[in-house]
């Protein structure tokens, strides 16, 4: 009994009167009643001792082991002896056990608040299950609006950036303290308005990391007139990345040629491979012919409707830049073509008509990671595609035997293949896979700007003959990596020239792309300069997105304001 009295939520005002246990259940209610003398009434906080009536209620309690715990709670009525107050009759408030009309005891309801605010509402079912505490969803969601938000403490540097709630329809804004690496506060929308209204609201603001939007741009200009802007870096490489794709795409005849000047002759040596049973097939160490890369089983259907929308896209171009020659506006093109504006904007960023990019999984197959293997039985002589099968799938293959078939049939259309007849030797040449990725304009992109570290000799090689293909190229390539190592090393007094040199250069998006720069030229300045970033605030926003989509549809603001601000 003494025991049972040191687990209640409260020895002070409660007195343990008796218990009942029901084994069966699972259950121990516990019989207390209200011992408090005085009592302040909740309208005048006059103290009173007239008690007026008594009733019971019941509170469900943190669980004792594998029992459910129930308090049967008796208080009291009292009456009001203020002449002057409007309540006459008031129940006792028991402030450290639960709160008025509750049906939890506040330590309970404290736990299950932790537990919705970490996992949201269905996954904080599934865990207070296993804890031994009842709630439902709605339980839990609830408590966590309930739950009040810190005060705001204005930083001195403030992380700004926006974050979907619908992709492509509706955004909201994330408000990061860059001094601390907290998140402070979620915007309903990413107006610049929106955002004005906040800082002026907040004032102190010195100094704000943000990436390229003219959107938040205004809003800190009208409500923090005073605070400096830094361009975050990794947004300025972006931006820049983004204009290098559009040159290479109308150069996607050059990345072929010097794909095949560069890698034709890249020769690889097969390495061991150990099969399913262990056996060990090492192929001689003689340079072998590289196999072009496996094609992909596109249908004739498919790749004449590849063929005719891109002479259809190509013709649109051309018909852009006409009607662009003669003065129409964005506009009026889109409507006398039919297309979109935003389709109008992309074709007049650049004259030579761009490639669309291939697929990101162009090339990827299930047989990829057995091809050296294959082709290491296939040196050795083995031309049976159903044994070849077999073997890889014991290693753990899950693809069909029709992908497996077609790359045989594929290896016997090269050149040189003579099939085994007889006791005659096999004169087919020893093959091996290519070992290069393709230069798409995304992976021409990504060599460009790398670290010359981490490039390749290859690789090197590569873009060398890239800019001796075009004097755009060279143009593009050249201040492409002057800007990203300005960028990474923080060489402000290297901007201006870099701006000079490229807005007198003959590529037009080059020229285009340090315009926009300049239009923002403290922003960047500060944002080559000072060592603020916006890396933490990508951080958070990654993390409000796995919030939002555990939540799927009940992430409305004020839930997520509180998951996103409070579950740190």
């Amino acid at each position: 009994m003494e025991l049972l009295y040191h687990l209640l939520p409260d020895t002070t005002n409660l007195q343990l009167k008796r218990w009942r246990f029901d084994k069966v259940q699972g259950t121990i209610t516990l019989i207390v009643s209200a011992v408090q003398t005085v009592i302040n009434c909740p309208v005048c906080n006059h103290p009173t001792h007239k008690i007026h009536s008594r009733y019971e209620r019941f509170l469900a309690d943190l669980p004792w082991a594998d029992y459910s715990i129930s308090l049967q709670l008796r208080v009291r009525k009292f009456f009001c002896i203020n002449t002057l107050c409007e309540r006459r009759i008031f129940t006792e408030r028991l402030t450290n056990i639960t709160t008025p009309w509750a049906r939890k005891t506040l330590r309970l309801s404290q736990k299950l608040s932790a537990i919705g605010l970490a996992l949201g509402g269905a996954a904080g079912v599934r865990l207070s299950q296993q804890l031994g505490l009842t709630a439902s969803r709605n339980t839990l969601l609830k408590l966590v609006r309930s739950i009040p938000l810190l005060p705001i403490v204005t930083p001195q540097i403030l992380g700004v950036d926006d974050f979907c709630f619908r992709k492509c329809k509706t955004y909201g804004t994330a408000l990061i303290d860059l001094e601390r690496s907290r998140p402070i506060a979620l915007l309903k929308d990413a107006k610049a308005e929106t955002l004005a209204e906040w800082l002026k609201a907040h004032p102190g603001v010195k100094v704000v990391s943000r990436d390229r939007s003219k959107t938040y741009e205004s809003g800190i200009r009208q409500g923090a007139p005073e605070a400096i802007h830094v361009a975050d870096r990794f947004h300025l490489l972006q931006n820049l990345s983004q204009m290098l794709l559009q040159v290479f795409g109308t150069h996607a005849e050059a990345l072929k040629e010097v794909e095949k000047q560069v890698f034709s002759t890249d020769n690889k040596v097969l390495k061991e491979v150990e099969t399913a049973h262990n056996l060990s097939l090492i192929a001689e160490a003689n340079p072998c012919p590289v196999v072009p890369r496996f094609p992909q089983n596109t249908s004739l259907k498919r790749k004449v409707q590849s063929a005719k929308a891109r002479a259809r896209r190509r013709d649109i171009h051309e018909q852009v830049w006409s009607l662009r020659s003669i003065g129409l506006s964005v506009q009026a093109i889109a409507q006398e073509l039919g297309v979109a504006k935003n389709t109008v904007s992309n074709y007049l960023r650049s004259s030579t008509f761009t490639e669309r990019r291939e697929r990101s999984d162009q090339g990827l197959s299930l047989l990829n990671p057995y091809q050296h293997y294959l082709l290491s039985r296939w040196n050795s002589g083995n031309y049976n595609t159903q044994e070849l099968f077999e073997s890889i799938r014991q290693a753990g293959y899950t693809g069909s035997y029709a992908t497996v078939s077609r790359f045989t049939r594929y290896l016997k259309s090269l050149p040189g293949f003579e099939p085994r007849q007889g006791s005659r030797k096999n004169a087919s040449p020893r093959v091996s896979s290519s070992s290069h990725r393709p230069l798409t304009p995304r992976r021409v992109t990504a060599l460009v700007l790398r670290r010359p570290e981490l490039t390749q000799p290859n690789e090197r090689e590569a873009i060398a003959r890239l800019q001796t293909a075009h004097s755009d190229l060279e143009s593009a390539i050249e201040l492409a990596q002057q800007f990203a190592s300005l960028v990474r090393q923080r060489l402000p007094e290297q901007l201006d020239a870099w701006l000079n040199k490229a807005k007198n250069s003959s590529v037009s998006l080059l020229h285009s792309f340090a315009v926009g720069l300049e239009s923002d030229y403290d922003a960047v300045k500060a944002g080559v300069t000072m060592s603020v970033s916006n890396g933490p605030v990508e951080g958070h926003i990654n993390r409000l997105k796995m919030l939002k989509r555990q939540m799927y549809g009940r992430a409305k603001i004020d839930l997520l304001e509180r998951r996103f601000l409070l579950a740190n």
